[in-house]
Protein backbone atom coordinates (compact mmCIF):
# COMPACT_ATOMS: atom_id res chain seq x y z
CA UNK A 1 0.00 0.00 0.00
CA UNK A 2 1.31 3.54 -0.84
CA UNK A 3 2.04 5.18 2.46
CA UNK A 4 4.43 8.36 1.45
CA UNK A 5 3.68 10.03 -1.91
CA UNK A 6 5.83 12.75 -3.06
CA UNK A 7 4.24 15.31 -5.14
CA UNK A 8 6.08 16.68 -8.31
CA UNK A 9 4.58 20.20 -8.44
CA UNK A 10 4.22 23.48 -7.04
CA UNK A 11 1.23 25.93 -5.78
CA UNK A 12 -2.41 24.94 -5.51
CA UNK A 13 -1.96 21.86 -6.84
CA UNK A 14 0.93 20.57 -5.08
CA UNK A 15 -1.37 21.58 -1.46
CA UNK A 16 -4.86 19.99 -3.05
CA UNK A 17 -3.27 16.59 -3.58
CA UNK A 18 -1.61 16.60 -0.35
CA UNK A 19 -4.81 17.50 1.01
CA UNK A 20 -6.13 14.79 0.16
CA UNK A 21 -3.10 12.65 1.55
CA UNK A 22 -3.20 13.48 4.70
CA UNK A 23 -7.37 12.23 5.24
CA UNK A 24 -6.07 9.08 3.83
CA UNK A 25 -3.06 8.69 6.60
CA UNK A 26 -0.32 8.98 3.69
CA UNK A 27 2.52 11.07 4.61
CA UNK A 28 3.34 13.65 1.05
CA UNK A 29 7.19 14.99 0.31
CA UNK A 30 7.42 17.87 -1.32
CA UNK A 31 9.55 19.39 -3.52
CA UNK A 32 10.24 23.51 -4.35
CA UNK A 33 12.18 25.56 -6.42
CA UNK A 34 14.25 28.81 -4.77
CA UNK A 35 11.57 30.76 -6.13
CA UNK A 36 8.89 28.73 -4.37
CA UNK A 37 10.80 28.61 -0.96
CA UNK A 38 8.00 30.36 0.92
CA UNK A 39 4.98 28.25 -1.01
CA UNK A 40 2.36 26.97 1.35
CA UNK A 41 2.83 23.80 -0.30
CA UNK A 42 6.25 23.37 1.47
CA UNK A 43 4.74 23.93 4.38
CA UNK A 44 2.06 22.14 4.71
CA UNK A 45 3.70 19.36 3.47
CA UNK A 46 5.19 16.43 6.14
CA UNK A 47 8.96 16.84 4.58
CA UNK A 48 9.95 19.07 1.86
CA UNK A 49 13.25 18.87 -0.10
CA UNK A 50 15.14 21.62 -2.57
CA UNK A 51 15.16 21.09 -6.04
CA UNK A 52 17.34 23.82 -7.25
CA UNK A 53 17.21 27.15 -9.48
CA UNK A 54 14.10 28.82 -10.48
CA UNK A 55 13.68 27.85 -13.81
CA UNK A 56 11.10 25.62 -14.42
CA UNK A 57 13.57 23.40 -16.33
CA UNK A 58 15.96 23.46 -13.37
CA UNK A 59 13.85 21.98 -11.06
CA UNK A 60 10.23 20.49 -11.87
CA UNK A 61 11.02 19.84 -15.01
CA UNK A 62 14.20 18.27 -14.11
CA UNK A 63 13.26 14.28 -13.91
CA UNK A 64 16.35 13.14 -12.54
CA UNK A 65 15.85 15.63 -9.89
CA UNK A 66 12.83 14.61 -8.96
CA UNK A 67 13.65 11.00 -9.04
CA UNK A 68 16.39 11.35 -7.06
CA UNK A 69 14.30 13.18 -4.30
CA UNK A 70 11.86 10.28 -4.46
CA UNK A 71 14.79 7.87 -3.75
CA UNK A 72 16.18 9.78 -1.16
CA UNK A 73 12.70 10.14 0.45
CA UNK A 74 12.23 6.68 -0.12
CA UNK A 75 8.54 7.09 -1.55
CA UNK A 76 6.35 4.87 -2.73
CA UNK A 77 5.04 6.69 -5.51
CA UNK A 78 4.86 10.12 -7.21
CA UNK A 79 1.57 12.34 -8.13
CA UNK A 80 2.40 14.56 -11.25
CA UNK A 81 -0.59 17.04 -10.43
CA UNK A 82 -0.88 18.71 -13.37
CA UNK A 83 1.38 20.50 -16.41
CA UNK A 84 4.97 20.22 -15.77
CA UNK A 85 5.87 16.14 -16.11
CA UNK A 86 2.62 15.32 -15.83
CA UNK A 87 2.19 13.98 -19.65
CA UNK A 88 5.55 12.98 -19.92
CA UNK A 89 5.56 9.70 -20.60
CA UNK A 90 9.60 9.36 -19.83
CA UNK A 91 8.94 10.62 -16.65
CA UNK A 92 5.92 7.80 -16.02
CA UNK A 93 8.89 5.57 -17.26
CA UNK A 94 11.68 6.15 -15.41
CA UNK A 95 9.30 5.93 -12.63
CA UNK A 96 8.70 2.69 -13.51
CA UNK A 97 12.73 1.90 -13.55
CA UNK A 98 12.87 2.94 -10.32
CA UNK A 99 10.36 1.02 -8.89
CA UNK A 100 8.32 4.04 -7.93
CA UNK A 101 4.59 3.63 -8.66
CA UNK A 102 3.23 6.97 -11.21
CA UNK A 103 -0.06 8.02 -10.23
CA UNK A 104 -1.48 8.52 -13.83
CA UNK A 105 -1.51 6.23 -16.76
CA UNK A 106 0.93 4.03 -18.10
CA UNK A 107 3.34 5.79 -20.29
CA UNK A 108 2.29 3.78 -23.43
CA UNK A 109 -1.05 5.49 -22.84
CA UNK A 110 -0.10 8.82 -22.44
CA UNK A 111 2.41 8.32 -26.01
CA UNK A 112 -0.61 7.29 -27.37
CA UNK A 113 -3.19 9.67 -26.59
CA UNK A 114 -0.29 12.55 -26.18
CA UNK A 115 0.41 12.60 -29.85
CA UNK A 116 -2.57 14.20 -31.08
CA UNK A 117 -2.43 12.47 -34.96
CA UNK A 118 -2.00 9.08 -33.05
CA UNK A 119 -4.82 9.81 -31.22
CA UNK A 120 -7.43 10.39 -33.83
CA UNK A 121 -6.73 7.16 -35.68
CA UNK A 122 -7.81 5.40 -32.68
CA UNK A 123 -10.68 7.02 -32.05
CA UNK A 124 -12.03 6.96 -35.64
CA UNK A 125 -11.29 3.06 -34.68
CA UNK A 126 -13.11 3.16 -31.53
CA UNK A 127 -16.02 5.17 -33.14
CA UNK A 128 -15.51 8.11 -31.71
CA UNK A 129 -16.51 11.03 -34.10
CA UNK A 130 -13.29 13.11 -34.97
CA UNK A 131 -13.51 16.44 -36.62
CA UNK A 132 -12.67 16.00 -40.92
CA UNK A 133 -9.01 16.74 -41.13
CA UNK A 134 -5.83 15.30 -41.83
CA UNK A 135 -4.19 11.99 -40.47
CA UNK A 136 -0.88 12.17 -41.01
CA UNK A 137 1.59 15.05 -40.27
CA UNK A 138 2.36 17.80 -42.66
CA UNK A 139 5.33 17.89 -44.56
CA UNK A 140 5.58 21.25 -46.63
CA UNK A 141 3.83 24.28 -46.65
CA UNK A 142 2.29 23.32 -50.23
CA UNK A 143 0.89 20.28 -49.07
CA UNK A 144 -0.98 22.03 -46.30
CA UNK A 145 -2.45 24.41 -48.75
CA UNK A 146 -3.26 21.81 -50.59
CA UNK A 147 -5.18 20.33 -47.94
CA UNK A 148 -6.74 23.16 -46.77
CA UNK A 149 -8.61 24.11 -50.17
CA UNK A 150 -9.94 20.69 -50.06
CA UNK A 151 -11.02 20.86 -46.45
CA UNK A 152 -13.11 24.79 -47.20
CA UNK A 153 -11.59 27.76 -44.57
CA UNK A 154 -11.67 28.18 -41.67
CA UNK A 155 -8.97 25.58 -40.73
CA UNK A 156 -7.40 24.96 -37.59
CA UNK A 157 -3.48 24.01 -37.89
CA UNK A 158 -2.62 22.23 -34.56
CA UNK A 159 0.65 21.18 -32.95
CA UNK A 160 0.58 17.03 -32.85
CA UNK A 161 2.14 17.18 -29.30
CA UNK A 162 0.50 20.20 -28.19
CA UNK A 163 -1.70 21.51 -25.81
CA UNK A 164 -3.18 25.36 -23.34
CA UNK A 165 -3.74 26.52 -26.93
CA UNK A 166 0.44 26.16 -27.88
CA UNK A 167 1.41 25.28 -31.89
CA UNK A 168 -2.42 26.67 -32.70
CA UNK A 169 -3.68 28.81 -35.49
CA UNK A 170 -6.74 29.62 -37.23
CA UNK A 171 -6.57 29.83 -41.11
CA UNK A 172 -9.32 31.69 -42.76
CA UNK A 173 -7.82 32.17 -46.36
CA UNK A 174 -5.19 30.29 -48.57
CA UNK A 175 -3.03 33.30 -48.07
CA UNK A 176 -2.30 32.83 -44.22
CA UNK A 177 -1.36 29.33 -44.55
CA UNK A 178 2.51 30.08 -44.77
CA UNK A 179 2.94 31.98 -41.68
CA UNK A 180 0.13 30.31 -39.56
CA UNK A 181 2.37 26.65 -40.99
CA UNK A 182 5.64 28.31 -39.80
CA UNK A 183 4.95 30.15 -36.58
CA UNK A 184 3.02 27.06 -36.01
CA UNK A 185 5.94 24.79 -35.89
CA UNK A 186 8.33 27.10 -34.56
CA UNK A 187 6.15 27.47 -31.61
CA UNK A 188 5.87 23.79 -31.13
CA UNK A 189 9.10 23.22 -30.92
CA UNK A 190 9.68 25.49 -28.46
CA UNK A 191 7.07 24.29 -26.28
CA UNK A 192 7.55 21.10 -27.23
CA UNK A 193 10.17 20.01 -28.45
CA UNK A 194 8.40 18.63 -31.72
CA UNK A 195 7.79 20.41 -34.48
CA UNK A 196 5.04 18.29 -35.99
CA UNK A 197 1.40 19.60 -36.94
CA UNK A 198 -1.42 18.48 -38.57
CA UNK A 199 -5.03 20.15 -40.11
CA UNK A 200 -8.73 19.90 -38.80
CA UNK A 201 -11.76 21.58 -40.06
CA UNK A 202 -12.88 24.45 -37.41
CA UNK A 203 -15.93 23.60 -36.10
CA UNK A 204 -17.55 27.57 -36.21
CA UNK A 205 -19.41 28.11 -32.97
CA UNK A 206 -18.25 25.61 -30.65
CA UNK A 207 -18.95 24.51 -27.39
CA UNK A 208 -15.63 23.29 -25.22
CA UNK A 209 -17.21 20.15 -23.33
CA UNK A 210 -14.91 18.17 -21.48
CA UNK A 211 -16.09 14.52 -19.51
CA UNK A 212 -14.53 13.52 -16.95
CA UNK A 213 -13.17 9.88 -17.28
CA UNK A 214 -12.09 7.01 -14.16
CA UNK A 215 -10.75 4.01 -15.15
CA UNK A 216 -8.44 1.44 -12.85
CA UNK A 217 -6.26 -1.68 -13.97
CA UNK A 218 -9.04 -4.08 -14.78
CA UNK A 219 -11.02 -2.60 -17.54
CA UNK A 220 -13.09 -1.05 -15.88
CA UNK A 221 -13.83 2.79 -17.35
CA UNK A 222 -16.43 5.10 -15.59
CA UNK A 223 -17.77 8.58 -16.66
CA UNK A 224 -17.85 11.51 -14.18
CA UNK A 225 -20.43 13.70 -16.35
CA UNK A 226 -19.37 16.39 -18.13
CA UNK A 227 -17.94 20.07 -17.83
CA UNK A 228 -18.52 23.30 -20.02
CA UNK A 229 -14.99 25.10 -20.21
CA UNK A 230 -15.88 27.44 -23.36
CA UNK A 231 -15.10 30.65 -21.78
CA UNK A 232 -11.74 31.04 -22.87
CA UNK A 233 -9.16 33.43 -23.91
CA UNK A 234 -7.00 32.62 -26.67
CA UNK A 235 -7.36 28.73 -25.62
CA UNK A 236 -6.98 28.76 -21.94
CA UNK A 237 -9.74 28.38 -20.07
CA UNK A 238 -11.30 31.45 -17.40
CA UNK A 239 -14.27 29.72 -16.21
CA UNK A 240 -15.58 26.76 -16.23
CA UNK A 241 -19.13 25.17 -15.33
CA UNK A 242 -20.79 21.73 -14.42
CA UNK A 243 -23.14 20.96 -15.55
CA UNK A 244 -22.83 22.61 -19.09
CA UNK A 245 -25.93 24.35 -19.92
CA UNK A 246 -25.60 23.76 -23.50
CA UNK A 247 -26.58 20.10 -23.09
CA UNK A 248 -28.98 17.87 -23.56
CA UNK A 249 -29.82 15.03 -21.44
CA UNK A 250 -29.79 12.62 -24.46
CA UNK A 251 -26.51 14.24 -25.54
CA UNK A 252 -24.68 13.92 -22.63
CA UNK A 253 -25.97 10.24 -22.15
CA UNK A 254 -24.21 10.03 -25.58
CA UNK A 255 -21.17 11.89 -25.46
CA UNK A 256 -20.91 9.81 -22.14
CA UNK A 257 -20.54 6.82 -23.39
CA UNK A 258 -18.63 7.43 -26.31
CA UNK A 259 -15.90 8.90 -23.65
CA UNK A 260 -15.88 5.85 -22.08
CA UNK A 261 -15.40 4.36 -25.29
CA UNK A 262 -12.73 6.35 -25.89
CA UNK A 263 -10.38 5.57 -22.73
CA UNK A 264 -11.55 2.11 -22.89
CA UNK A 265 -9.63 1.91 -26.34
CA UNK A 266 -6.63 3.07 -24.50
CA UNK A 267 -6.92 0.60 -21.61
CA UNK A 268 -6.91 4.00 -19.46
CA UNK A 269 -6.06 3.42 -15.90
CA UNK A 270 -6.13 6.84 -13.64
CA UNK A 271 -8.46 9.70 -13.54
CA UNK A 272 -8.19 11.73 -17.25
CA UNK A 273 -10.67 13.78 -19.65
CA UNK A 274 -11.83 13.59 -22.95
CA UNK A 275 -12.38 16.66 -24.32
CA UNK A 276 -14.82 17.66 -27.07
CA UNK A 277 -16.17 20.17 -29.75
CA UNK A 278 -19.91 20.45 -30.04
CA UNK A 279 -21.28 22.78 -32.87
CA UNK A 280 -24.22 24.90 -32.75
CA UNK A 281 -26.23 21.92 -34.10
CA UNK A 282 -24.93 20.15 -31.30
CA UNK A 283 -23.12 17.75 -33.43
CA UNK A 284 -20.03 16.57 -30.87
CA UNK A 285 -16.44 15.42 -32.06
CA UNK A 286 -13.65 14.55 -30.25
CA UNK A 287 -10.80 16.97 -29.89
CA UNK A 288 -7.95 15.04 -27.52
CA UNK A 289 -7.45 13.07 -23.93
CA UNK A 290 -5.82 14.54 -21.26
CA UNK A 291 -3.90 12.14 -19.24
CA UNK A 292 -4.00 13.94 -16.20
CA UNK A 293 -6.13 15.83 -13.79
CA UNK A 294 -7.60 18.54 -15.23
CA UNK A 295 -7.26 22.10 -13.41
CA UNK A 296 -10.97 22.81 -13.69
CA UNK A 297 -11.83 18.85 -11.87
CA UNK A 298 -12.88 20.97 -8.60
CA UNK A 299 -16.37 21.69 -10.39
CA UNK A 300 -16.40 17.34 -11.44
CA UNK A 301 -15.96 16.72 -7.49
CA UNK A 302 -18.34 19.21 -6.20
CA UNK A 303 -21.45 17.90 -8.53
CA UNK A 304 -20.64 14.15 -8.06
CA UNK A 305 -18.77 14.27 -4.41
CA UNK A 306 -15.68 12.14 -5.39
CA UNK A 307 -12.42 13.24 -4.18
CA UNK A 308 -10.38 12.59 -7.46
CA UNK A 309 -7.22 12.87 -6.20
CA UNK A 310 -8.09 10.16 -3.65
CA UNK A 311 -9.69 7.84 -6.45
CA UNK A 312 -6.15 7.73 -8.59
CA UNK A 313 -4.26 6.89 -5.65
CA UNK A 314 -6.80 3.94 -4.96
CA UNK A 315 -6.48 3.17 -8.60
CA UNK A 316 -2.57 3.37 -8.32
CA UNK A 317 -2.58 1.09 -5.69
CA UNK A 318 -4.19 -1.40 -7.81
CA UNK A 319 -7.68 -1.45 -6.70
CA UNK A 320 -10.52 -1.99 -9.00
CA UNK A 321 -13.08 0.73 -8.89
CA UNK A 322 -15.74 0.93 -6.37
CA UNK A 323 -17.70 3.38 -8.20
CA UNK A 324 -20.47 1.88 -10.58
CA UNK A 325 -21.75 3.93 -13.86
CA UNK A 326 -25.35 4.21 -12.32
CA UNK A 327 -24.10 5.34 -8.93
CA UNK A 328 -22.58 8.13 -10.32
CA UNK A 329 -24.97 11.29 -10.56
CA UNK A 330 -25.04 15.00 -10.80
CA UNK A 331 -26.31 17.06 -8.28
CA UNK A 332 -26.46 20.80 -7.92
CA UNK A 333 -24.50 22.95 -10.29
CA UNK A 334 -20.99 24.23 -9.89
CA UNK A 335 -18.70 26.96 -11.61
CA UNK A 336 -14.90 28.00 -11.28
CA UNK A 337 -13.29 30.73 -11.69
CA UNK A 338 -9.26 31.11 -12.01
CA UNK A 339 -8.10 33.72 -10.11
CA UNK A 340 -4.74 34.92 -11.64
CA UNK A 341 -2.14 37.68 -10.82
CA UNK A 342 -2.65 39.48 -14.32
CA UNK A 343 -3.38 42.97 -15.33
CA UNK A 344 -6.62 42.62 -17.82
CA UNK A 345 -6.40 46.19 -18.49
CA UNK A 346 -2.49 45.85 -19.91
CA UNK A 347 -3.21 42.76 -22.80
CA UNK A 348 -3.56 40.42 -19.75
CA UNK A 349 0.11 40.70 -18.64
CA UNK A 350 1.49 38.80 -15.59
CA UNK A 351 1.63 41.03 -12.59
CA UNK A 352 3.79 39.30 -9.92
CA UNK A 353 4.41 41.02 -6.86
CA UNK A 354 3.79 40.67 -2.80
CA UNK A 355 0.42 40.16 -1.69
CA UNK A 356 -0.02 43.14 0.83
CA UNK A 357 -3.44 41.86 2.08
CA UNK A 358 -5.82 38.61 1.37
CA UNK A 359 -9.49 38.52 2.09
CA UNK A 360 -11.02 35.11 1.08
CA UNK A 361 -14.65 34.26 0.79
CA UNK A 362 -16.51 32.07 3.10
CA UNK A 363 -19.72 30.47 3.46
CA UNK A 364 -22.13 27.71 2.10
CA UNK A 365 -20.99 26.19 -1.08
CA UNK A 366 -17.45 28.16 -1.19
CA UNK A 367 -14.42 26.44 -1.67
CA UNK A 368 -10.68 27.59 -2.43
CA UNK A 369 -7.92 26.05 -3.77
CA UNK A 370 -5.24 28.47 -3.45
CA UNK A 371 -1.51 28.18 -1.87
CA UNK A 372 -1.03 32.27 -1.24
CA UNK A 373 -1.08 34.12 1.80
CA UNK A 374 -0.59 37.57 3.02
CA UNK A 375 3.17 38.80 2.53
CA UNK A 376 3.75 36.17 -0.01
CA UNK A 377 5.55 36.98 -3.32
CA UNK A 378 4.15 35.89 -6.42
CA UNK A 379 7.08 34.26 -8.72
CA UNK A 380 7.62 36.14 -12.19
CA UNK A 381 9.10 32.31 -13.21
CA UNK A 382 5.61 30.40 -13.28
CA UNK A 383 2.04 30.84 -14.25
CA UNK A 384 0.65 33.56 -12.89
CA UNK A 385 -2.82 31.32 -11.44
CA UNK A 386 -3.17 32.53 -7.70
CA UNK A 387 -5.79 30.02 -7.07
CA UNK A 388 -9.30 28.76 -8.19
CA UNK A 389 -12.92 29.68 -6.65
CA UNK A 390 -15.44 27.33 -6.52
CA UNK A 391 -18.82 27.57 -5.81
CA UNK A 392 -21.76 25.10 -5.49
CA UNK A 393 -25.60 25.66 -5.51
CA UNK A 394 -28.65 23.58 -5.80
CA UNK A 395 -28.76 25.54 -9.49
CA UNK A 396 -27.01 27.81 -12.25
CA UNK A 397 -28.45 30.69 -11.14
CA UNK A 398 -28.11 30.42 -7.26
CA UNK A 399 -24.37 29.20 -8.36
CA UNK A 400 -23.80 32.80 -10.49
CA UNK A 401 -25.68 34.70 -7.65
CA UNK A 402 -23.43 32.72 -5.33
CA UNK A 403 -19.88 33.75 -7.37
CA UNK A 404 -21.29 37.04 -7.92
CA UNK A 405 -21.24 37.34 -4.23
CA UNK A 406 -17.46 35.56 -3.48
CA UNK A 407 -16.09 37.77 -6.12
CA UNK A 408 -17.10 40.70 -4.49
CA UNK A 409 -15.95 39.50 -1.10
CA UNK A 410 -12.37 38.45 -2.92
CA UNK A 411 -9.63 40.98 -1.55
CA UNK A 412 -6.19 40.98 -2.96
CA UNK A 413 -3.88 44.15 -2.69
CA UNK A 414 -0.07 44.43 -3.45
CA UNK A 415 -0.55 43.61 -7.57
CA UNK A 416 -3.13 43.11 -10.04
CA UNK A 417 -6.13 40.75 -10.61
CA UNK A 418 -8.60 39.36 -12.97
CA UNK A 419 -10.73 39.37 -9.92
CA UNK A 420 -13.24 42.45 -11.34
CA UNK A 421 -12.78 40.76 -15.38
CA UNK A 422 -14.41 37.78 -13.73
CA UNK A 423 -17.07 39.93 -11.88
CA UNK A 424 -17.96 41.60 -15.53
CA UNK A 425 -18.10 37.60 -16.97
CA UNK A 426 -21.02 36.99 -13.97
CA UNK A 427 -22.92 39.79 -15.06
CA UNK A 428 -22.63 39.35 -19.01
CA UNK A 429 -26.13 38.67 -19.92
CA UNK A 430 -24.94 35.70 -22.54
CA UNK A 431 -23.29 34.11 -19.44
CA UNK A 432 -26.22 34.12 -17.64
CA UNK A 433 -28.68 33.55 -19.87
CA UNK A 434 -26.10 30.11 -20.78
CA UNK A 435 -26.20 31.29 -24.43
CA UNK A 436 -22.54 31.34 -25.15
CA UNK A 437 -19.47 29.44 -26.70
CA UNK A 438 -15.56 29.86 -27.68
CA UNK A 439 -16.30 33.12 -29.01
CA UNK A 440 -17.65 34.69 -25.65
CA UNK A 441 -14.81 36.50 -24.65
CA UNK A 442 -14.10 37.35 -28.61
CA UNK A 443 -17.97 38.66 -29.12
CA UNK A 444 -17.97 40.91 -25.36
CA UNK A 445 -14.15 41.68 -25.21
CA UNK A 446 -14.78 45.94 -25.08
CA UNK A 447 -17.99 45.01 -22.04
CA UNK A 448 -15.47 42.49 -20.40
CA UNK A 449 -13.14 45.27 -20.42
CA UNK A 450 -14.50 47.99 -19.71
CA UNK A 451 -14.35 49.69 -16.17
CA UNK A 452 -18.36 48.93 -15.54
CA UNK A 453 -19.38 52.59 -13.28
CA UNK A 454 -15.86 52.40 -11.53
CA UNK A 455 -17.85 50.75 -8.65
CA UNK A 456 -14.57 48.88 -7.09
CA UNK A 457 -12.59 52.01 -7.82
CA UNK A 458 -15.45 54.11 -5.47
CA UNK A 459 -15.16 51.71 -2.77
CA UNK A 460 -11.06 51.70 -2.66
CA UNK A 461 -11.23 55.31 -2.58
CA UNK A 462 -13.86 55.66 0.06
CA UNK A 463 -12.19 53.76 2.02
CA UNK A 464 -8.80 54.83 1.67
CA UNK A 465 -10.38 58.47 2.24
CA UNK A 466 -11.71 57.15 5.80
CA UNK A 467 -8.96 55.58 6.97
CA UNK A 468 -6.34 58.69 6.01
CA UNK A 469 -9.25 61.13 8.23
CA UNK A 470 -8.52 58.49 11.29
CA UNK A 471 -5.26 58.86 11.30
CA UNK A 472 -4.80 62.20 10.76
CA UNK A 473 -8.30 63.09 13.44
CA UNK A 474 -6.34 60.11 15.86
CA UNK A 475 -5.25 62.59 18.45
CA UNK A 476 -8.20 65.05 17.71
CA UNK A 477 -10.57 62.58 18.73
CA UNK A 478 -8.98 61.22 21.79
CA UNK A 479 -11.23 63.71 23.98
CA UNK A 480 -14.63 62.08 22.50
CA UNK A 481 -13.72 58.12 22.65
CA UNK A 482 -16.33 55.93 22.45
CA UNK A 483 -17.64 53.54 25.24
CA UNK A 484 -14.87 51.28 24.54
CA UNK A 485 -12.05 53.66 24.24
CA UNK A 486 -11.97 53.54 20.74
CA UNK A 487 -11.56 56.91 18.75
CA UNK A 488 -13.62 57.79 16.34
CA UNK A 489 -13.24 60.09 13.12
CA UNK A 490 -15.08 62.73 11.70
CA UNK A 491 -17.04 60.74 9.75
CA UNK A 492 -17.93 58.46 12.55
CA UNK A 493 -18.88 61.92 14.40
CA UNK A 494 -21.41 63.06 12.34
CA UNK A 495 -23.07 60.06 12.03
CA UNK A 496 -23.74 59.80 15.48
CA UNK A 497 -24.81 62.90 15.56
CA UNK A 498 -27.76 62.20 12.83
CA UNK A 499 -28.48 59.20 14.60
CA UNK A 500 -27.19 56.49 11.42
CA UNK A 501 -24.18 55.20 12.69
CA UNK A 502 -24.73 51.82 14.26
CA UNK A 503 -21.83 50.58 15.96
Amino acid sequence: MIKRVLIANRGEIALRVMRSCKEMGIRSIAVFSEADRTSRHVTYADEAYPIGGAIAKENYLNIEKIIEVAKLAQVDAIHPGYGFLSENADFARRCREEGIIFIGPAPETMEAMGDKISARKMMIKAGVPVVPGTEKPLQSVEEAVRICNEIGYPVMLKASMGGGGKGMRLIHSEEEVEEAYNTARSESMSSFGDDTVYLEKFVEEPHHIEFQILGDNFGNVIHLFDRECSVQRRNQKIVEESPSPFLTPELRKEMGEKAVAAAKAVNYSGAGTIEFLVDKNRNFYFLEMNTRLQVEHPITEEVVGVDLAKEMIHVANNQPLHLKQDEIYQRGHSIECRICAEDTENNFMPSPGIIKQLTEPNGIGVRIDSYVYEGYEIPIYYDPMIGKLIVWATNRQYAIERMRRVLYEYKITGLKTNLSYLKRIMHNPDFVKGEYNTLFIEKNQKMLLRNNGNNEEIENIAMIASYMDYIVNLEENKSNMLPDNRPISRWREFGLQKGVLRI
